[in-house]
């Protein structure tokens, strides 16, 4: 299963700056997906990360993977869409994070993620971000997912 833009949109609540996946290649609901990151030199962190030399935050790159991580974790399930007002779904840990190589205006990320355990409440995964077929980034990520409430 593939994703554009648009459809990535109608699934995640992220916006410009925040959204940081552009494309989803593979997806498998529930179970593993592989999406795009573009870099651009247009990328409002880049202005002072560093303004010498431009390299992409590492905080950001798991952000990126937990981002793929809400696209495939409830496609089959039409109780929990991340992008619903209703529910948040929150980046709440990070093992193990390791980043290889600085990321660069003109790399494209290929962000692969595994489900380890999906549940309504909680969710880990193994993620790893790739540029031309070389591990820059991996860790393993947990994601809470909350029903907001009314006001």
């Amino acid at each position: 299963m593939e994703l554009d833009i648009r459809q990535i949109m109608e699934r995640l609540p992220h916006r410009y700056p925040m959204l940081l996946v552009d494309k989803v290649l593979e997806m498998v609901p529930g179970k593993s997906i592989v999406a795009i990151k573009n870099v651009s030199m247009n990328e409002p962190f880049f202005t002072g990360h560093f303004p010498h030399h431009p390299v992409m935050p590492g905080v950001l790159i798991i952000e990126a993977l937990a981002q793929a991580a809400a696209l495939f974790s409830f496609e089959d399930d039409s109780g929990v869409n991340p992008a619903s007002q209703k529910i948040a779904y929150y980046l709440v840990g990070v093992d193990g994070a390791r980043f290889r190589k600085p990321v660069v205006p003109g790399d494209q990320l290929r962000l692969e993620v595994v489900a380890d355990r999906i549940s309504r409440a909680i969710c880990k995964y193994t993620a790893k971000a790739l540029v031309d077929g070389q591990v820059v980034a991996e860790a393993k990520i947990m994601c809470a997912i909350r029903i907001l409430e009314d006001e």
